[in-house]
């Protein structure tokens, strides 16, 4: 049976040397960091990003992450590179090789090719007097002491380390052009975050007659019955020009009931929630789930740029959007 204390000492082992290695890659970043970033900025093609192995995995990630930030970038596997997918590159492209030996003979068939084109080469590597490292136009030093495994063999504190060089260049290129939420949502369309930052009110809110409106003038009866024909929850009070009033909810129902109120006889003004929350057609839905929230809220007025009644959001159409 494993050691549990054994077990658990080497896990903390690990993160300690990884975080340790970490602490030392930020003193770093300095001219070469800020001369990559210019280059990137200035590149009119992709930034192609480029890896063996372990480090090969590293490079899609920080592919992925240059593209979904506002840097136009993709992976080349250097082995494929040389058998035909260096077809890819242009000369408007720049290179991103990782490799921590600065030795690895995929890339280093490719380079000749590279030069050739034109194509600036970034190299992240832990020994600049290697190959690549003195083939390179800018050197990012991402070397580590030694490596969280045990033996010394496995890539782990390197590839940490690397992994977050390439978040570093990524969130710098970020803040550099200026890249926003609608930006990053746009590149993510499908997900959680591309439904918060993209979705807005009109996509989802009800309108023309599914809206429950009734006037100022109307009885507490046919309210409710306009309230129960929609089945919102509730009904906006508007006038004849549209504007909102307020609105009625089933909350509104209870303390009605609970004085004993006559609906047959009432109008609904005296008894709805005048000056309630509205929200603009335009808006973000994530601000409407907010804005329910914070005024413990179900049901929300939509109006147009004119003030005028445009549509009604309820949290149960949020939550079918998945913004909840």
């Amino acid at each position: 049976m494993a050691d549990k204390e054994k077990i658990i000492a080497l896990g903390k082992a690990v993160i300690e040397a990884e975080a340790q290695a970490l602490l030392a890659l930020n003193n770093r970043i300095s001219n070469n960091f800020y001369e990559a970033c210019e280059l990137i900025l200035s590149c009119k093609g992709r930034v192609i990003v480029t890896g063996m192995g372990k480090s090969g995995h590293i490079g899609g990630k920080i592919a992925a992450t240059f593209a979904s930030t506002g840097t136009p970038s993709f992976f080349v596997h250097p082995g494929e590179a040389g058998h035909g997918d260096l077809g890819m590159i242009t000369s408007m492209d720049i290179i991103v090789a990782l490799s921590n030996s600065g030795e690895t003979g995929e890339i280093i068939t490719l380079v000749p090719v590279i030069k050739r084109l034109g194509v600036k080469l970034i190299v992240l590597s832990g020994d600049p007097n290697s190959t690549l490292g003195k083939n390179a136009d800018i050197f990012i030093d991402t070397r580590v002491e030694k490596e969280a495994c045990p033996l010394g063999l496995a890539p782990t504190t390197s590839t940490t380390v690397t992994l977050a060089m390439g978040d570093a260049l990524a969130v710098a290129l970020l803040e550099s052009r200026g890249f926003s939420k609608e930006d990053f949502a746009l590149s993510h369309p499908g997900g959680t975050i591309g439904r918060k930052l993209l979705l807005r009110v009109f996509d989802i809110m009800h309108t023309d007659k599914e809206i429950p409106v009734v006037e100022e003038s109307t009885l507490l009866s046919e309210a409710l019955i306009e309230m129960s024909r929609k089945g919102l929850g509730a009904t906006v009070i508007a006038n004849q020009r549209n504007q909102v009033l307020g609105i009625f909810t089933d909350g509104d129902i209870r303390r009605v009931l609970d004085a004993n109120v006559d609906i047959k006889t009432a109008i609904v003004e005296e008894h709805m929630t005048a000056g309630c929350k509205t929200i603009g057609v335009d808006s973000l839905a994530v601000e409407a789930l907010k804005m329910m929230n914070d005024y413990k809220i179900n049901a929300l007025p939509v109006i147009d740029d004119h003030g005028a009644l445009a549509g009604i959001l309820n949290m149960h159409d949020l939550l079918r959007a998945n913004v909840v």
